[in-house]
């Protein structure tokens, strides 16, 4: 083999080149040009550069130069303050090379994620959102978007770039939460920063992270039963560690979350891990965000049991006992029963807006909690149920209440018929002359009719605790 030699200059440009390119300050494709910070608060910014090398950072909002040094593993962060809501804000980054961001904005910054349900855009081939596409134009709408990533280990940046609302990117973003973030927007008159992380099909186990799903032994057993399917990753951790721990350094004003569908088989253990991802999140950001999220629809095509998405909702359900968490229930928003994507995107991010409006924001005068079961009386062979959330009274569409079950001693479910009276529901059958329990919308594709007086659907439930075999229509 004829060896190559290279003249002794050009090995000394190829070494200096080398040294020039692994010298120069990077940032993570989450800080860039026409992304939102959150305001007033305080936020980091940081990247990669030379060990040693001196780091300068300065804002057009203030006179402060933030001085720092390359560490010893070449990384660099700096923490500032950020102003009120606007922009656009210039910041420069000096080293060895210089960056300049520009037309960032400070606002509101909120992480949409889930699975297909908050996956879902308009590039699903939904045209009913043409008019929305057309009008999606907004500079005080940013949007980031994630690819579906996974990754062994915790990954220090993700593909993606901020950008500017328009109607190309928007086709290609979570409908639900472009209109979370377009209600927060009109309704607080701020900027709002979107990062969509989001992957169809994932079970909650592959957004928490591996070590702490494999250090609690029921998280761990139940992960285990999850069946392989093309298309979706189920090991614990794979998105999490792709997706989500790159962002963990980014502050934000909190998470609205959109996933369940693919937990329905292990829904006895989804309060625990649902909280426990929660947590863990929290933890990574080292904040107490608020987290809002979706209650599953309802859906013909589970094939567990007849009620084992009602199982999981009740789980959701359980869940808000978590500190700052709030869920919305959308069972009237399901356009088809035999499909489980709703195509009303648009109510689910209002509901969720409402949400964050009136917890996060403290607006007044929102109406964002649906009617939930509080407590039951007898009442001479017949049941009266208490709702929590349902102070100005109740109403049903289409006729009387429908999907409501009794039961006696024996524990077999009956249906029930049921009137309203104020804010209080009184359900019977004639054939049950002792009832012991009563339950509403409790099965896979029930869709109640039953609303508060401002017209959120009431959340199912039920009054007993049997097993699940008991569940029988």
């Amino acid at each position: 083999m004829k060896k190559i030699v290279l003249p002794l200059a050009a090995i000394f440009i190829f070494i200096t080149a080398s040294f020039t390119t692994q010298a120069q300050v990077r940032l993570p494709s989450i800080i860039g040009s026409h992304m939102v910070l959150q305001q007033n608060s305080r936020v980091k910014l940081w990247g990669w550069c030379n060990t040693g090398e001196k780091i300068k950072v300065s804002t057009d909002w203030d006179t402060t130069t933030y001085n720092t040094i390359g560490s010893g593993d070449a990384k660099w962060s700096i923490d500032m303050k950020t102003p009120a809501a606007g922009g656009p804000h210039k910041i420069t980054i000096s080293g060895s090379n210089t960056i300049v961001l520009d037309d960032v904005v400070m606002g509101e910054v909120w992480l949409c994620s889930g699975q297909s349900n908050m996956e879902m855009n308009v590039n699903w081939g939904l045209k009913q959102y043409d008019a929305d596409v057309a009008q999606a134009t907004n500079t005080s709408i940013r949007l980031f978007q994630i690819p579906r990533t996974t990754a062994e280990y915790p990954q220090e940046d993700v593909q993606g770039k901020w950008v500017v609302c328009n109607p190309e990117d928007m086709k290609s973003f979570s409908l639900a939460g472009y209109f979370f973030g377009k209600k927060l927007q009109q309704d607080l008159k701020v900027p709002v920063g979107l990062i969509n992380a989001s992957w169809g099909g994932t079970p909650a186990e592959v957004w928490t992270p591996k070590p702490v799903i494999e250090n609690d032994p029921v998280l761990k057993k139940a992960a285990s039963l999850l069946k392989p399917a093309p298309g979706w990753p189920i090991t614990p951790g794979l998105t999490y560690n792709g997706m989500i721990y790159a962002l963990t350094n980014y502050n934000i004003a909190g998470t609205i979350w959109y996933q369940g569908e693919a937990n329905t088989s292990t829904a006895s253990t989804y309060e625990s891990l649902f909280t426990t991802m929660i947590g863990s999140w929290r933890k990574s950001w080292q904040k107490d965000f608020p987290f809002y999220y979706v209650e599953i629809a309802p859906f013909a095509g589970y094939g567990n049991t007849n009620i084992s998405s009602a199982l999981l909702r009740e789980a959701q359900t359980k869940s808000l006992s978590y500190p700052n968490t709030g869920m919305v229930v959308v069972s009237d928003l399901v356009n088809d029963i035999n499909d489980i994507h709703p195509l009303n995107k648009r109510d689910v991010g209002l509901r969720l807006a409402n949400y964050a409006l009136a917890q996060t924001y403290g607006k007044k005068d929102v109406v964002y909690k649906s009617p939930e079961y509080k407590s039951m009386k007898v009442e001479k062979g017949k049941v009266r149920i208490y709702f929590e959330n349902a102070d100005n009274g109740l109403m049903s569409k289409n006729g009387a209440p429908i999907d409501f079950y009794i039961a006696g001693a024996d524990k077999k479910f009956v249906p029930a018929t049921a009137k309203i009276d104020g804010n209080t529901v009184i359900v019977w059958n004639k054939t049950i002359k002792d009832p012991v329990a009563v339950r509403f919308g409790f099965n896979n594709s029930d869709m109640p009719n039953l609303f508060s007086k401002e017209g959120l659907p009431v959340n199912i439930f039920r009054t007993d605790d049997w097993q699940e075999e008991t569940a029988a229509k």
